[in-house]
């Protein structure tokens, strides 16, 4: 054989040789994982790493709370809401939590109608669950002008412990930050789902990644993941 030709796989196929050899092993990776779908795995690394951040902020909230030699707020005091003239501890964070875990429903079935590729389901499935979220962050919103207007400060508060303010603003906000982005995406994907778009195939590079309903399944896993977090926050913040 001469030193220029390929060697024979088991295949039949030839092996490249020198430099044609190293290109292959470079751009083997875009053969092996041709067909798999980037949205997901990207999605799931980025909610690992944003595991990390919420765990590290109820970590320190706990670390503060025990450590602290002044007296924390009772929770059921400071999140009361006055109904026919009496205080109902965590009424409103009870309806918040309740519309939220309703958005993951409403989120699941959009991702079950998305795969069978019913477009009208799938789209008023997107913007009910759009709603609820937009719902809940409307409620957060009056939650906080309340605690405000009580005299709540990230720095300090009426009821003791000065860290609460802080801890109620940093936590809650930056979930909150993940619900509003939430929205804006579910209406976009929404009015790409009522448009058609996902139902189209375009040649050219992405050639194989239209024509299904995966992002509605990506937005979904990001938005089970803001659910899931909140639960975390009702216990450790709310209830304790």
């Amino acid at each position: 054989m001469a030193p220029h030709e390929a060697v024979g796989t088991a295949s039949g196929l030839p092996t490249p040789e020198g430099m044609q050899s190293i290109v292959a092993d470079i751009g083997s990776d875009q053969r092996a994982f041709k067909n798999v779908p980037w949205g997901k795995p990207m999605m799931w690394i980025f909610l690992v790493s944003d595991t990390f951040i919420f765990g590290s902020f109820l970590i320190s909230y706990m670390t503060v709370r025990m450590s602290t030699t002044v007296p924390w707020p009772n929770p059921s005091v400071v999140f009361s809401l006055e109904m026919f003239g009496e205080n109902v501890p965590l009424l409103l964070i009870a309806i918040m939590t309740f519309v939220l875990i309703s958005s993951s429903g409403t989120m699941a079935l959009a991702v079950n109608y998305g795969y069978r590729r019913d477009r009208r389901t799938t789209f008023w499935l997107l913007i009910a669950t759009a709603a609820l979220g937009a719902t809940f962050v409307g409620m957060q919103a009056f939650e906080w002008t309340k605690l405000i207007q009580e005299g709540v400060r990230p720095w300090g508060n009426p009821w003791g412990a000065a860290q609460f303010g802080s801890s109620f603003f940093m936590i809650t906000g930056f979930h909150g930050t993940h619900v509003t982005i939430g929205v804006i995406f579910l209406v976009i994907v929404a009015v790409k789902v009522w448009r058609g778009d996902l139902d189209k195939q375009r040649p050219g590079f992405l050639t194989g990644r239209r024509g299904n309903y995966e992002i509605v399944e990506t937005m979904g896993l990001y938005w089970h993941f803001v659910d899931l977090v909140w639960v975390f926050i009702f216990a450790f913040f709310y209830l304790w």
